[in-house]
């Protein structure tokens, strides 16, 4: 009997620990991701001689399942641990104070943040360039139209979509509106990221810090995370209410506001190098582990469904996959 094929939307740890998990058990996956390399948020960008982390900045494990995962990515030389405690700038917050005195091992992606998503993509279908902007049904299955490529032939029993809430939320407004509403109930938080080089040494005493004041949420030297190379540089991310006020800025202004902000805490004149937007960066996460309707065949998984972070984006693959699983059983 030939298993079930399922279309995962979404090349980021959600959508590939769910189609790993998927994969494993035997069902034929083929993954489509509208950017050319994987990861979403886990995410390197690179320069002329420079290297610097532009998406999530490290992650931690504290669900055992997780933590097991880990521990097999560090074995495989994956990840590292990132061997720092950030410091706490400006009037301390109590969220903050509580992440800083009680996060466990910090961990990095080797070479790059994507390393973890590229290990769980190895032997997968994995379509890149492929913007999934509808989706069609017909008593055969599903069908996807592509920006790029159009409708594609295939068809598929299933469709996982592993996309940031709002990104699904306009995908499935007309091919399943229930789930589509889940994920429009969700908000997701912006942040503009800015990448400099210093160009005079700037030794703050800290290679990381927690920032609470002004535009700024978040400084590191990228360079001191394990096997990153190149030159010196630092990654500024602002805070969530400044970036909304701030989405639709220029990005050369938003990084002369940022510049200006990192400025006063000493640095030195500083080299923008690149800066992005993240539209969709954080959220205040639901617990619902995962979305799936099993008569449809369309579900929904991804970081905002899972507690947030990393780790709840991995847990929520995982959820998806095994609903998924329990639906297919004779």
């Amino acid at each position: 009997m030939t298993p079930p094929s399922i279309a995962i939307i979404g090349a980021g740890l959600a959508g590939l620990s769910c189609a790993r998990q998927l994969h494993a058990a035997g069902l034929r996956i083929t993954v489509f991701d509208k950017s050319r390399g994987l990861g979403g948020r886990l995410c390197t960008r690179r320069g002329d001689n420079w290297q610097a982390d532009h998406g999530a900045q490290y992650f931690t494990a504290r669900d055992p399942a997780f933590s097991q995962q880990v521990a097999q990515w560090l074995q495989a030389a994956v990840v590292a641990e990132w061997l720092i405690t950030p410091a706490v700038l400006g009037q301390p917050s109590s969220s903050t104070t509580h992440e800083q005195q009680t996060a466990p091992a910090r961990y990095v992606g080797l070479p790059g943040m994507s390393a973890p998503c590229k290990a769980l993509a190895d032997g997968l279908n994995v379509r890149s360039q492929h913007t999934v902007c509808r989706l069609h049904h017909s008593v055969a299955g599903w069908q996807l139209e592509t920006v790029e490529h159009g409708l594609l032939p295939e068809l598929f029993s299933q469709v996982l979509v592993a996309v940031p809430a709002p990104q699904a939320a306009t995908l499935l407004t007309d091919s399943q509106p229930t789930l589509a509403s889940v994920a429009a109930a969700q908000a997701m938080l912006p942040c503009w990221t800015v990448m400099v080089q210093p160009e005079a040494d700037f030794a703050p005493g800290f290679a990381a810090a927690f920032v609470n004041a002004g535009p700024l949420r978040w400084i590191a030297r990228n360079d001191s995370k394990p096997g990153r190379s190149g030159v010196p540089c630092w990654v500024l991310q602002a805070n969530a209410e400044w970036s909304a006020a701030h989405l639709e800025l220029p990005a050369s202004e938003v990084a002369a506001l940022l510049l200006d902000a990192f400025r006063s805490l000493g640095a030195p004149v500083c080299t923008v190098l690149s800066s992005h937007r993240w539209r969709y960066a954080d959220c205040h996460a639901s617990q619902h582990g995962s979305a799936w309707d099993a008569a449809s065949g369309i579900g929904l998984c991804g970081d905002w469904l899972h507690g947030g972070k990393v780790e709840g984006a991995w847990l929520s693959g995982r959820h998806l996959a095994a609903s998924v699983l329990g639906a297919l059983q004779p």
